[in-house]
């Protein structure tokens, strides 16, 4: 029985010496010149820009895992990551297939428009369209990481606004995420912090709840998957939040056109094709908001100023007693319709529109009451500019009005006049222009 015990401790004394040097010689191999230039060379070839690496290397502790640092890929602007690491499945590698139990992101710059580019061109044109079958099923989640951490993570929107922050996910063995918290570091939504929690297990339905700007937003999220054999194959996702008590400015950062507390009821819905890129998901997203802010300050704008002057307006601000309306996206479309707004003597109507580029259109009817008797002067304004550098002023046709009023009947006449042109302009366009 001694000499079993002696065999049998030999035996797996020299089981971990093997491995040991295995894993050794990996390292000493994976490490070198050679093959981090190859995983570049091939790494290029694939994404079709520049890829450079500072070292590869095959560690064991404190867990064993594969990782790549100094990750550049030198696309315009750049896709920089300090340190990947995976953490591979063990018993899955010993059965020949890879899985990886957790995949760790440090310190990692990502542009958007870079990652759709490189979405983009890693799609085979030359695969055709087929019915999707079991081993191509786009909603196959189970080849993720159980786990994902994101370290200093800085994520670069289309339109330049960045936000850094510390994340982890947890996935179920189907794939989709069990539970999530997101902090922002530093950047636009500084200070938040969400958390999105899985309601039962197989179900894609989750409670989210984000704290920002001093209040919450909160509600479930739920997507609908394409029936076993249906011909439509698109993801459906519907939505609700109720925000409460958000500070406007904490959402639209480094930009504070309007402060105040936000209330708002969301919908939110959009037809996802799974098999498209990330720019196709934002563009099919649909809002529909109902909000109430208390308290609002609208900064570069001075309502009143520009009834006194009939003119353009630019700087200034409006503080306001009620502001309340609806809004719609459409991808990156942002409509604002209903508006009402009230302060004290002045009160404003109207709709507007702001571009993915932030510029600004729409129309606005401000009526301020003068004098003892009450009078109302109604004067109908043009919203231009960014949302960032607003600007109100009177159409063409409504300044013509404007000045004949003012020519007929100094004071009133000059808001009487500027609706009358406006109307005016409206029916004739063509001779007056908008």
């Amino acid at each position: 029985m001694r000499r079993i015990f002696i065999w049998t401790g030999a035996g797996l004394g020299l089981v971990v010496v093997v491995l040991l040097l295995a894993v050794w010689a990996l390292g000493q191999w994976t490490g070198s010149d050679g093959f981090r230039q190859r995983v570049e060379r091939e790494a290029t070839v694939a994404l079709g820009v520049p890829v450079t690496l500072s070292r590869v290397a095959v560690e064991v502790f404190p867990l064993p895992a594969v990782a790549l640092e100094g990750l550049n890929i030198q696309a315009k602007p750049a896709l920089t990551l300090a340190r990947v690491e995976a953490r591979p499945v063990w018993s899955a590698l010993l059965m020949g297939r890879l899985a990886v139990s957790t995949l760790i992101v440090r310190e990692a710059v990502l542009p958007q428009t870079t990652i759709v580019l490189l979405g983009a061109r890693m799609q085979d044109p030359a695969r055709k369209p087929g019915a999707p079958g079991p081993d191509d099923e786009a909603t196959d989640l189970s080849w993720l990481p159980r786990k994902i951490l994101l370290d200093d993570v800085t994520w670069i929107g289309a339109q330049g606004r960045s936000s850094t922050v510390q994340a982890e996910l947890a996935l179920d063995e189907d794939g989709w995420p069990a539970v999530a918290t997101v902090a922002v570091l530093r950047g636009a939504l500084e200070g938040a912090k969400a958390e999105l929690q899985r309601e039962a297990e197989n179900a894609t339905a989750w409670n989210l709840k984000v704290d920002v700007g001093g209040g919450t937003l909160q509600g479930p999220l739920k997507l609908t998957l394409p029936e076993p054999g249906a011909q439509a194959r698109d993801l459906v996702f519907e939505g609700t939040l109720e925000t409460r008590g958000v500070e406007v400015s904490a959402l639209t950062a480094p930009s504070r056109t309007l402060t105040g507390r936000l209330d708002a009821s969301t919908t939110l819905s959009a037809r996802i094709n799974p098999k498209a890129g990330a720019a196709s998901v934002t563009d099919a997203l649909r809002t529909q908001t109902r909000f109430t802010v208390k308290d609002a300050v609208l900064q570069g704008v001075d309502l009143a100023k520009a009834v006194a002057t009939v003119g353009l307006s630019r700087g200034g601000s409006t503080a306001l007693d009620t502001l309340a309306g609806q809004v719609r996206t459409r991808g990156q479309l942002v409509e604002l319709t209903n508006l009402v707004a009230s302060s004290g003597v002045l009160a404003a109507t109207g709709e507007v529109t702001v571009a993915p580029s932030k510029a600004l259109s729409g129309r606005v009817r401000v009526d301020v009451t003068r004098g003892a008797g009450g009078d109302v002067v109604g004067v109908p304004l043009v919203v231009g500019g960014t949302v960032d550098d607003p600007s109100v002023s009177l159409s063409r046709s409504a300044l013509l009005g404007a000045a004949i009023g003012t020519a007929l009947m100094p004071g009133v006449g000059t808001g009487a006049g500027a609706n009358l042109g406006d109307r005016l302009g409206e029916g004739l366009k063509d001779l007056f222009g908008k």
